[in-house]
C-alpha cells in the first residue's frame, strides 16, 4: 500500500502538468518488482507511446523474473539468480552466467565497496530470516542466534569470484538479494531503449524511483518526494533531463511487534533492520558512460546512508559523488544538503529543516 501511495503522488502531479500543456502524454501503469510501475510519454502518438511503454514494461518483467532471489519463474524454475545462490550454497564450484548479470555483479561489488559495506546485496540470509522475502510483511520471531551466526559468517560481495562468465563464492553464507539494485537498473535500461527510439521526453517511475528525459511542455517534470508517515508529498522538486531520484524508508516493507517498527533495511554490521531514520532522497545528476548510471544510484546510495544514519551522510554521499540528498530521522526531524535545500518546493511552508553546510 504504502509503495503505492508514492507512485499515487507522482502520478497526480504528472496529470497536473498534462492539464498545462497541449502537447499528448501517454501514460501507462503495470505491476513489476513488487511495486507499481509508471511511465509517462510526453511527445508520441498513442499508437507509438503505447508499443514503447508495452516494450519497457516487458524488459521490467523479464527482469524481475531473472533476478528473483526467491520466487521461481512461471516454468516453476529457479530464476537465474536463484540458481546463482544455489551454486554458492554448494560450494567453490563455478557457475556460467549471462554477460550483463556478470557485469551487474562486478558493478555492485564496486558499489559496495564505496558503501564501505553498508551496500550488501549478499545478506539475502539476513533478509529472509527478517521475512521480507515474502509477499505479505507479518511479524516474525526474532531468531537472535541465527543472526548472530550470519552476521559473524560475514557474507560480502568481494567474496564473490567473477571471471569472464564464470562465478562462484568463497562464502557459501552468501546469499543475493538485489532488491536494492534491481529498480535503479531497470530505469537505466529503460532510458538507454527509449533515447535508442528518439524518444525525447518520458518520465519512469518503479515504486518511487524516478528519472527523466526530457521535459513536459516546456517546464521539466515534476515529482513528489513521499512524505514517511503521510499518503501525501511532503515536497515536490523539478527533475531535469537524465536526471534520477529515489527514496528509501521504513514505511515500504515492515512490520509492527511489541511496539517497535521493524523494516527491510537491515545493517549489515548488526544482522538487525536500521531502526533510527524513517527515510532517505537522494538526487542523481547523469553519470558519464564509463560510471554507474544515475538509475542504479537513485537506488543503491540511499541504503548505505539511511544505515549509518545523518552523523554519517555527508560522507557517504560524498563517496558516491552525489550533493543532493534528504533525510527525515526516527523523531521526524528533516536534514537536507544544501544543494538540496535549493531544489526543493516544501508542501507546507512552515516546514522546519536543518541544512548541512
Amino acid at each position: 500500500m504504502f509503495k503505492i501511495f508514492k507512485s499515487l503522488v507522482l502520478v497526480a502531479l504528472c496529470f497536473a502538468l498534462s492539464a498545462c500543456f497541449k502537447e499528448p502524454l501517454y501514460h501507462s501503469q503495470s505491476y513489476v518488482f513488487g511495486t507499481l510501475v509508471d511511465i509517462s510519454i510526453a511527445g508520441e502518438s498513442d499508437e507509438r507511446a503505447s508499443m514503447l511503454a508495452n516494450h519497457v514494461m516487458q524488459d521490467f518483467q523479464n527482469l524481475h523474473n531473472r533476478l528473483h532471489a526467491w520466487k521461481a519463474t512461471v516454468a516453476n524454475q529457479p530464476s537465474e539468480l536463484g540458481e546463482l545462490n544455489a551454486a554458492f550454497s554448494n560450494g567453490k564450484t563455478p557457475l556460467n552466467i549471462r554477460p550483463d548479470l556478470a557485469q551487474m555483479l562486478l558493478e555492485i561489488r564496486t558499489l559496495s565497496e564505496k558503501s564501505e559495506g553498508l551496500f550488501n546485496p549478499g545478506i539475502g540470509q539476513l533478509i529472509g530470516l527478517w521475512g521480507f522475502q515474502r509477499d505479505e510483511f507479518t511479524a516474525v520471531t526474532i531468531d537472535a542466534p541465527q543472526i548472530k551466526a550470519l552476521v559473524k559468517a560475514n557474507p560480502r560481495m568481494a567474496d564473490i569470484v567473477v571471471s569472464n562468465q564464470s562465478v562462484y563464492s568463497n562464502n557459501s553464507a552468501l546469499k543475493l538479494d538485489l532488491g536494492g539494485y534491481a529498480k535503479g537498473y531497470a530505469l537505466d535500461v529503460a532510458v538507454a531503449y527509449l533515447r535508442q527510439q528518439g524518444v525525447k521526453n518520458a518520465l519512469i517511475n518503479i515504486g518511487g524511483n524516478v528519472i527523466a528525459l526530457g521535459q513536459h511542455g516546456n517546464k521539466p517534470w515534476r515529482v513528489g518526494i513521499q512524505h514517511p508517515r503521510q499518503p501525501t508529498a511532503i515536497a515536490t522538486l523539478d527533475l531535469a533531463d537524465g536526471w534520477a531520484i529515489g527514496t528509501s524508508g521504513d514505511y515500504q516493507r515492515y512490520f509492527i511487534l511489541n511496539g517497535q517498527r521493524y523494516c527491510h533495511i537491515i545493517d549489515p554490521r548488526t544482522g538487525y533492520p536500521a531502526q533510527h531514520m524513517q527515510s532517505v532522497t537522494v538526487l542523481v545528476p547523469p553519470q558519464a558512460a564509463n560510471k554507474s548510471q544515475a538509475g542504479v544510484l537513485s537506488d543503491v546510495v540511499t541504503k548505505p546512508i539511511f544505515i549509518a544514519g545523518a552523523t554519517q551522510s555527508s560522507r557517504l554521499a560524498q563517496a558516491f559523488g552525489i550533493q543532493d540528498f534528504m533525510l527525515i530521522d526516527e523523531h521526524a526531524h528533516i536534514t537536507v544538503s544544501k544543494q538540496m535545500a535549493q531544489k526543493l518546493h516544501w508542501v507546507n511552508a512552515d516546514v522546519k529543516f536543518t541544512t548541512l553546510p
